[in-house]
């Protein structure tokens, strides 16, 4: 059967999703005729655009669920695995399912048993053992952003990074700390350092720094972190999204949580300096700046 239409959904956060990148190369080298169309997060819709491998990338909402047996896809993938989704592909009659043997994994077709959990080895890789059961692959695993806009903004060229926050309050080194790393950055290296992401509140502030928590879309902050030389954060989707346009990486993260380790999700790519504990706490300011500077950037 000639493949000419091909549905993936990954309906979960930004970092989650650009981990998919190589799995999207994957499929579009395999199937190079068909159209692939991306089900995201609305709040993803925007960075997903700048993938490169995808022809049309939606929201995954009603409005879309409704239309699905009118679109005919011949494949459809989910890389999250959800209930909704296993069942929305089979009722829309797509003759290859593909996902996870979980959540009702007996609607699908083609099904690997989800491990992940264990964190024997990095998303990426997961990701593409599962495109790999509709003879998806491709030599060239890294992660890139290829149709994003290229808006610079000299005010950032050479700053570093600094992203102070994670979604799980376990994997969250201090804020004070990072807040001592980065004026200790900006008086030691001389250079201009950039405070990003989003935060719940307001946190104080020292002259030096530049404050853009809160007021970037991701759009921007991908395009604000491409120019910069280095991010410093703990396990995120920032630092998810700093490798996906080259930008260097020192990441904290703990090695006790089975399945969250640096081994599952560590920024990908090469180039980059995980710093890891059991307690995150026992990282010091000191130990990170060393880390920054051997860098030699």
């Amino acid at each position: 059967m000639p493949v000419k239409n091909i549905l993936v959904i990954r309906d979960d956060r930004f970092g989650e999703f650009l981990l998919n990148i190589p799995a999207l190369r994957a499929l579009k080298e395999r199937y190079p005729a068909a159209d692939l169309t991306l089900a995201v997060k609305a709040d993803v819709r925007e960075l997903a655009q700048c993938v490169e491998y995808s022809d049309r990338v939606i929201v995954w909402d009603d409005d879309f669920r409704r239309s699905l047996r009118k679109q005919r896809f011949d494949i459809c993938v989910v890389l999250d695995p959800t209930k909704e989704a296993h069942w929305q592909a089979f009722f829309a009659g797509i003759p290859i399912r593909v996902g996870y043997n979980r959540k009702w994994g007996f609607l699908l077709t083609r099904k690997i048993e989800d491990n992940k959990s264990l964190g024997l080895k990095h998303e990426v890789e997961y990701n593409l053992d599962l495109v790999g059961l509709v003879e998806a692959k491709t030599n060239d695993k890294s992660l890139s952003l290829g149709k994003l806009p290229t808006h610079t903004d000299p005010e950032y060229a050479g700053a570093i990074a600094i992203h102070p926050y994670t979604s799980d309050p376990l994997k969250q080194w201090p804020i004070e700390r990072f807040m001592e790393l980065a004026r200790r950055i900006a008086r030691e290296m001389k250079v201009k350092v950039v405070l990003v992401g989003k935060a719940p509140s307001s946190i104080g502030m020292a002259d030096e720094l530049v404050n853009l928590v809160n007021k970037t879309s991701l759009v921007e902050l991908a395009q604000i972190l491409r120019q910069c030389r280095l991010l410093v954060s703990c396990d995120s989707g920032p630092m998810h999204l700093a490798a996906s346009v080259g930008t260097r990486v020192v990441a904290l993260f703990r090695h006790d949580l089975p399945g969250k380790t640096a081994r599952r999700w560590g920024p990908w790519g090469k180039g980059h300096i995980v710093i890891e504990r059991a307690n995150l706490n026992e990282i010091t300011v000191d130990e990170v700046l060393k880390n920054v500077l051997e860098m030699k950037i």
